[in-house]
């Protein structure tokens, strides 16, 4: 085991689904009832408007990576571009995000399995999980890649059943007697925004949450095959999967069910499924979630993982980190993740339900760490690179503009989570963890932890010439 570059072992159809399942979670699933409790039908168009944001942030990571392709992605151009501490706030906020949304996805899978064995307690399948797909990213990239594959194409596949089977029922009244439910359910009830434009406002930030992980895929950069190719068709394809799988769901949604009957209904896709007489729609959604959740949990012990072996070839964390397996897996940055996972299912069944609750709520800001270090280090990343960028063929649509307009639009998100009371805690939870990785970085001179091989941008320019 020594410091070596990670294996180039995920293929493009393994990059196509990881960026089409990526940000497919539990939450869809079981319904996205809280966002559309606050704004109603127009749910859709905080949808789309978020959707645009997000496109915009992973043309400006694409913009990077086409040149740079590297296994830390934002948290690699926030140290270089913008400063150290960027980096590794970047890495240790995305380490949290996903060890926590981990730990909640396996005690999801375990809270589903009760459907099936009820007096199994939830804590032995969630170990079993965890144990699964803990050896699956400890083997190599491949075997992670392939797990992803196949949990990403259940998942897609039953949101095109989904909203098939839907649009049946809006237009040809499929399940329903030949009787078309129509687009009606659109603007009764209450209207387009139910809840005025205070509440699509509140909305927002669970629906700018609903998209965190879509930049997993840039962290794939330094272990795919033919990187410029497979990430530039990945990200390109971000637009039209937000259209369909989100948008597409969410106005079936909406469509077919009066918004506020939605939490009385349960899960919105099994109801659907159930109305077009599939009868086993129960079980079936239910197998699906806990597909979700499994694949939430391999996304965080990857993307988690390679964080971890980013602080360590940064000199930001213990050098061991940065060791690499005879298999090209960070070895040691990927046992620390499961130990993290491990930790929290424990404590999740031991501690008060409420404190989980807070540290759950408290990666939604730290999550949010890598949009904005893409947006501001690609600013510098341009200017830096002028020679290359005469040429780039993937280049941010309208930058910096764009980044501007983009970095203006999650604040105001932020800005709505403080004035929100049911999200407030969540902002002021991330705020601590985020001074927290500051105090520690200065505390600990992790700025001067720099290996000796480590140029910053700055330096690589001026030797450019």
């Amino acid at each position: 085991m020594a410091n070596k570059d990670l294996n180039r072992d995920l293929k493009g159809r393994h990059i196509q689904m990881i960026a089409l399942g990526g940000t497919i979670g539990v939450g869809l699933f079981m319904g996205s009832a809280s966002a559309i409790k606050w704004t109603g039908p127009s749910v859709m168009l905080a949808y789309a408007i978020s959707g645009l944001f997000i496109f915009l942030i992973m043309r400006a990571m694409g913009e990077m990576l086409y040149l740079e392709p590297s296994t830390g992605s934002f948290a690699t151009f926030g140290y270089k571009y913008i400063h150290p501490l960027a980096g590794y706030m970047t890495a240790w906020s995305n380490w949290f995000q996903w060890v926590v949304v981990g730990m909640a996805e396996i005690i999801a899978v375990g809270t589903y399995m009760q459907y099936w064995f009820p007096d199994l307690p939830a804590w032995i399948p969630g170990l079993i999980a965890m144990v699964i797909l803990g050896a699956a990213n400890l083997i190599s990239v491949k075997s992670f890649g392939e797990i992803e594959f196949w949990f990403s194409l259940v998942k897609i596949v039953t949101i095109v059943l989904m909203i098939v089977a839907g649009f049946g029922l809006i237009f040809f009244g499929l399940g329903n007697g030949g009787d078309a439910i129509g687009l009606s359910n659109l603007w009764e009830h209450g209207g387009w925004f139910t809840g005025g434009w205070k509440g699509f406002f509140f909305a927002l930030s669970l629906v700018v949450a609903a998209y965190q992980g879509v930049e997993l895929i840039g962290i794939t950069a330094g272990e795919a095959k033919d990187p410029q190719k497979t990430i530039t068709k990945a990200i390109q394809s971000t637009i039209w999967r937000i259209l369909i799988f989100y948008i597409g769901a969410i106005f079936v949604i909406v469509t077919v069910y009066p918004w506020d009957q939605l939490s009385a209904i349960g899960s919105p896709f099994v109801a659907t499924f159930a109305k077009v007489g599939i009868t086993a729609a129960a079980g079936i959604i239910n197998f699906v979630v806990i597909t979700a959740a499994m694949s939430g949990c391999n996304s965080g012990i990857y993307s988690a993982g390679r964080m971890l072996y980013t602080l360590g070839m940064n000199g930001q964390a213990p050098k061991s980190f940065a060791k690499v397996s005879k298999s090209g897996v960070p070895l040691f940055g990927t046992f620390g993740v499961i130990i993290g996972l491990a930790i929290g299912v424990v404590l999740s069944y031991i501690a008060p339900k409420n404190l989980f609750v807070y540290v759950y709520s408290a990666s939604v800001l730290p999550g949010m760490i890598p949009w904005f270090v893409i947006l501001i280090s690609q600013i510098k990343f341009r200017k830096i690179k002028r020679a290359e960028m005469a040429n780039h063929p993937f280049k941010m649509p309208f930058a910096p503009v764009t980044n501007y307009l983009t970095i203006a639009y999650l604040i105001m998100v932020l800005v709505g989570m403080w004035f929100n009371d049911e999200t407030r805690i969540s902002l002021i939870a991330g705020i601590v963890f985020l001074a927290i990785v500051v105090i520690s970085f200065y505390a600990f001179g992790m700025g001067k932890r720099v290996p000796v091989d480590t140029q910053t941008a700055e330096e690589e320019d001026i030797k450019a010439g």
